[in-house]
């Protein structure tokens, strides 16, 4: 099968600029016909005659006039390594990878790790340029080593701040700014003493996390304490919660549809339990959808879409999902069908049910789509005057059913 030879050339820069470009990557962008970068990157250029394309904002605007100049010997100018949170990652979205030559420069990431002296195989490397800070939160672990890609100079006093908040001041942060470059700038303090100053916008911020003592640490695997989340009753609990997150069995890169989300705790456990997890919850009440929003900002999962409607109306051209949960909802007219429907190939479908009513849907769906249909039953201690004794919680029947 026969491709496009490249026509498109991405070349990552240090803060060091041309200077310190490989001898082909050098030769490559001298031979470009057309510069794309941003307005640091093309300044390296000086008084080079050639066309320069400035980004736009947001970055995704520019995508149409790179791809207007195919068939033409085109560069692009981009930060370190550009695979890493760097253009590549958005280019090869719509520029297939055969038409791309890609020459990195060492990351920020890796620059930092060798001024520390940290294994990058120890590291957790993150972003927050353009996204929540608390996206950080999963990873606050003792002992953990971050390194973050800050948003701008006042990033790293936000994030100490939040760490602060969250019970882990006494965290190391290093802000590393214009990393291999002449202005080169290290400041490291403990979060609860970072104060107000901020750093160079070009910063990539280094975090040891130290919990404080009686802090509540979360584990990414599914079953958090129900105490994690802020709801009204309609929650699915701890222990039935883990059971039901395993057999949704969560991948990375893929989507859930939570139906009759309640509270959210089924949609953010999937999306922190893999990388790149995503998930819609589907939820009419707008009480409840403040406790999702709440909920899913305190866990760190803030990206999670909540769909205001009822379901099955409300899943009209949402994207097609590779799991399903039915926590509400279940009895209503056509619910299993649609969401069975819109499984792709591969795909689970589970549905908890503490009714009779749903007890009898899942009973006819089970023998339409196989799977396995189960009963859960879980009991707690509790006083009981001076003693204590097992206070059981509802049984739950579960409908588990892949889509082969």
């Amino acid at each position: 099968m026969m491709t496009d030879a490249p026509w498109l050339s991405l070349i990552g820069i240090g803060d060091d600029g041309l200077d310190g470009l490989s001898p082909v990557a050098r030769s490559t962008l001298d031979a470009a016909e057309i510069v794309f970068g941003g307005k640091r990157h093309l300044a390296a250029l000086g008084s080079d005659p050639r066309e320069r394309v400035e980004w736009k904002s947001p970055f995704s605007a520019s995508i149409d006039a790179l791809l207007a100049f195919k068939g033409r010997n085109v560069a692009v100018l981009a930060s370190g390594d550009p695979m890493w949170f760097g253009a590549g990652s958005t280019l090869v979205r719509s520029i297939p990878a055969a038409e791309m030559r890609v020459l990195p420069a060492p990351s920020a990431f890796s620059l930092a790790a060798a001024r520390l002296g940290w294994p990058l195989d120890d590291v957790e490397c993150l972003t927050v340029h353009g996204r929540p800070l608390e996206r950080v939160l999963p990873f606050l672990t003792p002992g953990a080593k971050l390194l973050i890609y800050c948003h701008d100079g006042a990033t790293p006093q936000k994030l100490a701040a939040l760490l602060a908040e969250r019970g882990f001041g006494g965290s190391t942060l290093t802000a590393l700014s214009h990393l291999g470059g002449e202005g080169e700038t290290i400041k490291t303090a403990r979060a609860m003493g970072w104060g107000a100053a901020s750093v160079p916008d070009l910063t990539t911020l280094a975090i040891e996390c130290v919990a404080g003592e009686g802090v509540s640490v979360y584990s990414r695997a599914p079953g958090l304490p129900d105490s994690a989340y802020i709801h009204d009753g309609k929650l699915t609990k701890q222990e039935i919660r883990a059971v039901t997150l395993a057999a949704l069995a969560p991948l990375p890169g893929q989507f859930l549809w939570d139906v009759g989300a309640g509270c959210g705790s089924i949609g953010i456990e999937w999306c922190r339990a893999a990388k790149g997890a995503r998930a819609y919850a589907i939820e009419p009440d707008p009480d409840r959808r403040g406790m999702i929003r709440d909920n899913a900002l305190a866990l760190g999962v803030p990206d999670i879409e909540i769909i205001d409607g009822i379901a099955p109306a409300a899943l009209e051209d949402l994207t097609p999902p590779d799991a399903v949960f039915i926590g509400g909802g279940l009895s209503a007219d056509g619910m299993v069908e649609h969401c069975w429907a819109a499984l792709v190939p591969g795909g689970r479908l589970v549905a908890n049910a503490v009714t009779l009513e749903g007890e009898q849907v899942l009973a006819v769906a089970h023998k339409a789509l196989g799977g396995e249909l189960i009963r859960l039953s879980v009991s707690r201690a509790s006083p009981v005057g001076d003693f204590e004794g097992w206070r059981p919680m509802m049984p739950i029947t579960q409908l588990r059913a892949l889509k082969l």
